[in-house]
């Protein structure tokens, strides 16, 4: 993780970390915190937040303080949003924007576990030993 995203990771922990339901993942280059298995929040590589609102809340949410649309590959992320300066300058705005992705993700259903792939048995290795230059001393014909 960046320096940025670890420091605004520590802010978010600290705001949200002990709160039940929540867990961490990497993510963006940073860390995504979780509720339930959703994503709340994320700590992206650049020192921005991302924060989950949902594509109702999409338009109202682009016009908070520091928010803007989230892009990639070329596209708008309907239902993310970017917040940056003036949305996490102090932890009353961090706790604010925080908590308004709170109250989004906590009215969605909890993620199923996705059960881990067995691992396939490792097939055992045959090593094949170089030839020495020329056939073995016993078995040179002389002439």
């Amino acid at each position: 993780m960046s320096e940025a995203a670890d420091e605004l990771a520590d802010r978010i922990r600290a705001l949200i970390g002990h709160r039940p339901g929540v867990t961490e993942k990497k993510m963006f280059g940073g860390a995504g915190l979780m509720l339930n298995g959703n994503m709340v929040v994320g700590a992206m590589s650049s020192g921005a937040v991302l924060m989950r609102v949902g594509p109702e809340r999409h338009a109202e949410a682009v016009t908070r303080p520091g928010a803007h649309a989230m892009h990639q590959g070329g596209r708008e992320m309907v239902g993310f949003v970017e917040v940056t300066d003036e949305g996490i300058e102090d932890e009353d705005a961090l706790r604010d924007t925080i908590q308004y992705a709170w109250d989004f993700v906590a009215t969605m259903p909890p993620k199923a576990e996705k059960p881990k792939a067995p691992k396939k048995p490792r097939q055992p290795r045959t090593l094949t030993l170089a030839a020495a230059d020329g056939p073995p001393e016993d078995s040179v014909s002389e002439g």
